[in-house]
């Protein structure tokens, strides 16, 4: 598989923006290439924290079991995602587990210990994963403050627009993403319930703010979104 993708992949993901060509050839004797079948897991909780994963098709969700034992889900990453990046500042076993989704994934991982090494010695790498590490962490702030000061229509219109933002496509005022996700996975990542989920969504669409099917979201007008 190695030889079938180069290492300017790496190039587009954010994390490498500015490196020098040799740490790109370093980095090239330190990479894996892995594919995986659609809902599989990639690691689980409690494993040990020994590599970092960089996506480069498919969609990975990272998630944690509540004390009930409800699914909830902390990131949806997409192609050019990282994740599993916490070992990287002293995460020594994981805190969530990772599954792929609808769709094959493949990803290139690194042992922590290998990009530990090339930090140690690369001044811009190191500002880029505190850079990373610290955005993480104000989304993780922002989704906190979410679920304490938010209602649950709120919450699910807040994830409708940052989904568009991210990867949605603009026509006039309305706004067009795919997904590949089910209401129960939007309900786990709003800290809602299915139900309330159906119910926000269809009165949306009662209202003509927004039209949805099983793998599309149209948002009608994301100033009127409220």
């Amino acid at each position: 598989m190695k030889s079938a993708i180069s290492i300017d992949v790496l190039r587009h993901f954010p994390l490498f923006e500015g490196l020098t060509e040799e740490t790109f050839t370093k980095l090239e004797g330190m990479i894996e290439y892995h594919s995986k079948r659609k809902q599989v897991q990639l690691y689980d909780a409690g494993e040990t924290s020994d590599r970092v994963y960089f996506l480069l098709k498919g969609t990975v969700k990272t998630c944690t079991l509540s004390s009930d034992g409800r699914e909830v889900i902390k990131t949806i990453l997409h192609p050019l995602a990282m994740f599993g990046e916490l070992g990287l500042v002293g995460e020594k076993h994981r805190h969530e587990s990772a599954f792929t989704m609808n769709e094959d994934a493949l990803f290139i991982t690194i042992s922590i210990t290998n990009f530990q090494v090339l930090m140690r010695t690369n001044h811009q790498l190191c500002l880029n994963v505190l850079h990373l590490v610290g955005s993480r962490l104000l989304v993780a702030e922002t989704k906190l403050e979410g679920l304490i000061f938010k209602d649950a229509r709120s919450r699910i219109i807040d994830f409708l627009k940052d989904s568009a933002n991210q990867r949605g496509r603009k026509v006039g005022f309305e706004m067009l993403f795919k997904h590949c996700l089910t209401q129960q996975d939007i309900a786990n990542l709003t800290g809602t319930s299915r139900q309330t989920v159906t119910s926000v969504m269809n009165e949306l669409r009662k209202d003509n703010l927004i039209y949805f099917n099983r793998n599309t979201i149209l948002i009608r007008d994301m100033g009127k979104l409220s």
